[in-house]
């Protein structure tokens, strides 16, 4: 946990993004859905291990780390201070070498959060078969359902899709999505990558968001646990 960062004393607009220390920025991501995601790993963690941090107009909002495997280890929501962890012992951890080697990958796991609460999810990832080019980074799109259930087991939300998954970087990240909860709403979301900014490109470390800010909804006032599962959603990109 020692690369958890720490943002009381980061100023809400800062220009760039620096990462704990013993920890290196890889790669600054502007996205759709007006968010910019800073991805960097850490010499104490395990190795294959990464972290991302997600920024709106209004500053972090949330910090993930995943493993190897794209495990959706931990994810913190910054705004409240709700952090979700994974259980171990899930009967089909999530496997990025099963789904680069097979074409797909179905998982069943738990997650529990500090305020005591835990959730079930169910999926499958499958890749299309089809790449693209997204700023000179090859990314090969996949499609995927996801399902998370109350300790009870009554559903809480509904998720399905399209993301993308980098080979080279072994991680996900966002694309074009419907999700359902159990109220009812439904809501379709485009949280796609537009461009990449590497160490010494411009960009890099850039903590304002470029993409669909004019178009993004205030989505304040939304119940504690409705908040925990839009977190768990990029929990692993």
């Amino acid at each position: 946990m020692a690369a958890l960062l720490t943002f009381s004393a980061l100023p809400v607009m800062a220009a760039n993004f620096t990462p704990p220390q013993g920890c290196k920025l890889e790669v600054t991501v502007q996205n759709r859905g007006c968010t910019v995601s800073q991805h960097y790993r850490c010499s104490a963690d395990a190795p294959g291990d990464q972290w991302v941090v997600y920024f709106t107009p209004d500053g972090p909002t949330y910090q993930s780390r995943i493993d190897r495997e794209t495990r959706w280890m931990e994810s913190t929501d910054l705004n409240t201070g709700l952090v979700d962890t994974l259980e171990e012992g899930a009967r089909d951890d999530a496997s990025f070498s099963t789904l680069t080697k097979t074409g797909a990958d179905e998982f069943d796991f738990w997650t529990r959060s500090n305020n005591g609460e835990r959730l079930h999810h169910v999926g499958r990832d499958e890749l299309t078969g089809d790449k693209v080019d997204i700023d000179g980074v090859e990314l090969e799109i996949t499609k995927f359902r996801l399902s998370t259930y109350s300790e009870s087991g009554d559903e809480l939300i509904k998720r399905e899709g399209q993301q993308f998954i980098s080979r080279a970087q072994g991680r996900f990240y966002g694309g074009v999505e419907t999700s359902s909860d159990w109220t009812g709403a439904s809501e379709n979301t485009n949280d796609s990558p537009v461009s990449f900014a590497f160490p010494g490109q411009p960009g890099f470390g850039e903590t304002k968001p470029e993409y669909d800010c004019d178009l993004q909804m205030v989505r304040g006032g939304k119940p504690d646990l409705l908040r925990q599962l839009m977190i768990l959603k990029e929990a692993r990109t």
